[in-house]
C-alpha cells in the first residue's frame, strides 16, 4: 500500500469520526426554533381598510350609552327584557355607501363618517315594533336617524323579531311546568321527571303572519354528548305571541304519532291504558348514541404543516395580504363572514363577498321535523362562530383572530380566536408538465392557498366557511357541513322521510341551501354578463366533401336584462366582462363557476316561499343598489308569509349591460342521513361552493410570476439549490408552537 492510499484512508477515517461525534453530541437535543422571516411589505393601504372594520368593543359601548341617553325610552338589558319591555337587540357596523367608499379609496376623497346600525325592540309602546337606527359618528356619537321606513317601507311589526335567549328561557320554564302534569307517563316512557330532558326549538312559528306558536322537540340529555340523536317521542306546541309571559300556553302535545290537547290529557290516556308507550331507558354516558369520546388511546403523531421561516402572509388590523392578494375581512353577527375590497396585483376584483343566509329545510312524520325551515341568519351565524381549536379546526400555526359582537345584551361579547388565517399546501400541483418529447424538462408550481376560515355552530350543525385565494388569481368559496344530524322519533312510516340510525331514531332528510352576495368589479365597476357554451354543427369535411363531421362551436351571448340572468338552467360558462380587453382582444372577465347540487328549495306555491325566493336561482345577476344590500332579513324567519325582504323583487327586468352588477349565488345539497352520520356528519362529500376565476382577465396565467415556480431540464444539475428549489434543504427546525389553550367554554 503506497503512502498516498494511506493518507486518503486516514482522511476518510477522521471525517467519519467527526461525523459520529456530531451525531452523538446532538442526539436528544430538540431542533432549534425556526427563524421568522417577515413577509415582504406591500403597499396595501392598511389603514384605508378600516373603513370596513367591525366595531370595536369600545365603539359598541359608546353606541349603547348614546342610545340610553338620547331616545327618551327606558331600555332594559336585552338579556333580561320581557316582551313587553324595550331593549337594544344588536349593534353592528354600518358600511358607508359604495360611492363614498370608492371616492375615499380610489380618488383621495374624504373618509366617510364611521357609523353603527342599532336594532331596537320597542315592546312597551302602544304599537310595539322593531326600529333600526344609524348612530354616528364613531367613536363619539352625536346623532341618530331612524332608517326603518327607508329600508323596509314602514315600521317592522313586533312579531317578526327573532326569539331571544330570555324568551327561550321563559318558554322552557313553561314547558317544565306543563311536564309536571304527566309524572307517571314521563317515568314510564323516559325514566324522567322532565327536568333532565333537552328541548329543541323549530321554526317558523305558525302558518300565517302574526303567529308565534313553536313546536319544541324533547330529547334525552346526557352530559358530554349531543342530545340530537336521542328523541323520546314527545313534542309540545307553545303559543308565545302575547307580550305577557303569564298568558303563554301549551296548545298541543304530540307523542308517538298521536296528538293531545294537553299534558294532562296525555297523562289521563296513559293512566287509562289508552296509550301505547315506547319505553326508552335513559342512556348511560359511556354508551349513548352519538358519543364523540375516543374509543382507543392516541396513536402516533399525525403529519404537521408548518412554516420554516414563519408565515408568508401579513395580517394588519382587518386586512390580510399574500403574494399579490389583499383582502379586508369581518364578521356580521347575523349573516356571518364578509370580505371587502378584494384585490389582486393591486386591482380590485371584488368589492363585497359576503354570506347572506343558510337554510335547513326538514321532512318528517313528526310535527317538529316536518315544519322546520331554519333560516340561520335569524339565530346568528356570526355570533355563534366560537373559538377554533388549534391544530384541528385550523393548522396549529395559523393566525387566530378575535371577533366581537353586541347582541341580546348591553355588554359586548368576544369570541376569541374565532377566525383563522393560514397558508395551505394542498399537496397538489397548481399546474405542471413533464416534457417527454423534443426537449426533456419539467415545470410546475405547488398549489399553495391563502385560507380565511371561520366555523359556526348553529344548534346541531357546524358549518365550516372557507374563503381561499389562489396564485392563479382565482377566488374559491366553500362551505362544509358537519356536526350532528337532527332527528325525529321513529314511528309509523318514518322511513319515508329518512333512515333509521338508532333504536328509536329517525335521521330526517333535509336540504342545505346557502346564499352569497358577490359584488364583482372586474376592471372597474361597469360590467356586463356574458355566457358561452358549446353546441354542434353538422358540416361537410372540407377535405372529403362526401363525408360530414359534427363540429363543436362556441356560442357566445351577452345578456341584456335581469330576467335573462336568473338561472337555472345555468350555462357552463358565465362571466362578468369589462368593456376593456386584454392583449388578445377579449373582454377582461371573471368567470363564476358553481359546484353544487342544491335542487328545489321549496315549491313556489308555498305561502312562505317568497321569504326564501333567493333559493329559486343557482345564480341571479342584478343591478347593484344601496337599497338592496342583502337578499334576506333576520325578520323573515318568524314571518315568512309576509317577508320583510323578498329577493324575487330584486329581479325586475332592469338593464345589466355596462352597469355595476351583483351576482347572488346559491349552493347546497340534499342530505339523507344514514348510519355513517353517527356520531357526526363528516365533511367528505358534504362540501359545496363556487369559484371566481380569471377568464381573459390577464394576458397569461399570473402564477408564472410566482417565486415558488419550479423548472429544470435534463442538462442541469438538479441537486444544486440555485437551479432547483426542491433541492434546497428545509431548515432542520421546530415551528414556534404556542402552548395549546382553549377558552371556548
Amino acid at each position: 500500500m503506497n503512502v498516498k492510499t494511506v493518507l486518503i484512508l486516514l482522511v476518510l477515517a477522521l471525517a467519519t469520526i467527526f461525523a459520529l461525534v456530531c451525531v452523538l453530541l446532538t442526539r436528544g437535543r430538540a431542533p432549534s426554533p425556526c427563524q421568522h422571516q417577515p413577509p415582504e411589505q406591500q403597499d396595501t393601504g392598511d389603514s384605508q381598510s378600516l373603513i370596513f372594520a367591525d366595531l370595536t368593543p369600545e365603539e359598541m359601548v359608546q353606541v349603547v350609552r348614546y342610545l340610553q341617553g338620547h331616545l327618551g325610552v327606558q331600555l332594559v338589558d336585552a338579556s333580561l327584557a320581557k316582551p313587553s319591555e324595550s331593549c337594544i337587540a344588536s349593534v353592528d357596523v354600518q358600511i358607508p355607501p359604495k360611492a363614498e367608499v370608492l371616492r375615499f379609496l380610489d380618488e383621495g376623497g374624504a373618509r366617510p363618517a364611521r357609523e353603527a346600525l342599532a336594532v331596537l325592540y320597542f315592546g312597551n309602546q302602544p304599537n310595539p315594533n322593531i326600529t333600526e337606527y344609524v348612530v354616528g359618528p364613531l367613536p363619539t356619537p352625536t346623532y341618530h336617524r331612524d332608517v326603518t321606513v327607508q329600508k323596509y317601507g314602514g315600521k317592522v311589526p313586533y312579531h317578526r323579531r327573532p326569539v331571544t335567549a330570555k324568551e327561550y328561557s321563559d318558554i322552557n320554564t313553561l314547558i317544565q311546568q306543563e311536564l309536571r302534569k304527566a309524572p307517571r307517563f314521563l317515568t314510564a316512557c323516559c325514566e324522567s321527571d322532565g327536568t333532565d330532558l333537552a328541548i329543541l326549538t323549530t321554526a317558523p312559528r305558525g302558518f300565517r303572519s302574526g303567529d308565534r306558536a313553536t313546536w319544541f322537540v324533547l330529547f334525552h340529555n346526557v352530559a358530554g354528548t349531543g342530545y340530537y340523536l336521542s328523541p323520546v317521542g314527545l313534542e309540545v306546541l307553545v303559543e308565545h305571541r302575547d307580550l305577557h309571559v303569564s298568558r303563554w300556553q301549551l296548545h298541543k302535545v304530540f307523542y308517538n304519532g298521536r296528538y293531545f290537547a294537553s299534558m294532562g290529557d296525555l297523562e289521563k290516556a296513559f293512566v287509562d291504558n289508552l296509550l301505547e308507550v315506547i319505553r326508552i331507558e335513559k342512556p348511560p354516558a359511556e354508551g349513548v348514541l352519538g358519543s364523540m369520546r375516543p374509543r382507543h388511546p392516541p396513536g402516533s403523531m399525525e403529519p404537521l404543516q408548518y412554516e420554516p421561516q414563519g408565515p408568508r402572509y401579513r395580517v394588519q388590523d382587518n386586512r390580510v395580504t399574500f403574494q399579490g392578494w389583499s383582502i379586508a375581512f369581518g364578521m356580521n353577527p347575523n349573516s356571518g363572514p364578509r370580505l371587502f375590497d378584494i384585490r389582486y396585483r393591486g386591482e380590485r376584483i371584488v368589492y363585497e363577498l359576503s354570506l347572506q343566509e343558510a337554510l335547513a329545510l326538514y321532512g318528517s312524520n313528526c310535527p317538529g321535523g316536518m315544519s322546520t325551515r331554519y333560516l340561520d341568519g335569524s339565530f346568528g351565524i356570526g355570533r355563534f362562530a366560537y373559538e377554533l381549536v388549534r391544530g384541528l379546526d385550523c393548522p396549529y400555526t395559523a393566525t387566530y383572530v378575535d371577533r366581537h359582537y353586541l347582541a341580546e345584551s348591553e355588554t359586548p361579547k368576544t369570541n376569541q380566536n374565532s377566525l383563522c388565517i393560514f397558508e395551505h399546501d394542498a399537496a397538489l400541483p397548481l399546474r405542471r408538465h413533464f416534457s417527454d418529447s423534443q426537449s426533456l424538462y419539467y415545470g410546475g408550481l405547488r398549489k399553495n392557498i391563502l385560507v380565511i376560515r371561520t366555523i359556526s355552530t348553529l344548534l346541531n350543525y357546524d358549518y365550516i366557511w372557507d374563503f381561499m385565494f389562489h396564485a392563479s388569481g382565482a377566488v374559491e368559496v366553500r362551505v362544509h357541513a358537519t356536526g350532528y344530524i337532527s332527528s325525529s322519533f321513529l314511528h309509523g312510516r318514518g322511513t319515508n322521510y329518512g333512515n333509521r340510525v338508532g333504536m328509536h331514531t329517525l335521521g330526517t332528510m333535509h336540504l342545505h341551501h346557502i346564499h352569497y352576495k358577490v359584488d364583482l368589479d372586474v376592471d372597474g365597476q361597469l360590467n356586463s354578463v356574458e355566457t358561452q357554451d358549446m353546441e354542434y354543427e353538422l358540416v361537410k369535411a372540407p377535405w372529403s366533401l362526401q363525408n360530414t363531421i359534427e363540429r363543436p362551436y362556441l356560442r357566445r351571448e351577452r345578456l341584456e336584462k335581469e330576467e335573462e340572468a336568473a338561472f337555472p338552467p345555468l350555462p357552463r360558462y358565465l362571466s362578468f366582462a369589462s368593456p376593456k380587453t386584454n392583449k388578445w382582444g377579449h373582454p377582461r372577465s371573471y368567470r363564476i363557476q358553481i359546484t353544487s347540487l342544491s335542487g328545489e328549495h321549496l315549491p313556489t306555491s308555498s305561502p312562505m316561499e317568497r321569504a326564501i325566493s333567493w333559493g329559486r336561482y343557482q345564480l341571479a345577476v342584478t343591478r347593484r343598489k344601496e337599497e338592496e344590500p342583502t337578499s334576506t332579513s333576520i325578520y323573515n324567519q318568524n314571518n315568512p308569509w309576509t317577508p320583510t325582504v323578498a329577493f324575487a323583487d330584486f329581479i325586475n327586468n332592469e338593464t345589466i349591460t355596462n352597469e355595476d352588477l351583483v351576482a347572488w349565488i346559491s349552493v347546497g345539497f340534499l342530505h339523507i342521513p344514514h348510519a355513517e352520520d353517527v356520531p357526526n356528519t363528516v365533511t367528505v362529500g358534504n362540501g359545496v361552493g363556487f369559484f371566481l376565476r380569471p377568464y381573459n382577465y390577464f394576458d397569461e396565467d399570473p402564477s408564472v410570476d410566482s417565486p415558488d415556480s419550479i423548472y429544470f431540464s435534463r442538462e442541469q444539475d438538479l441537486g444544486v439549490c440555485s437551479t432547483n428549489r426542491l433541492a434546497c434543504p428545509h431548515p432542520a427546525c421546530a415551528p414556534l408552537q404556542p402552548p395549546f389553550h382553549y377558552g371556548g367554554f
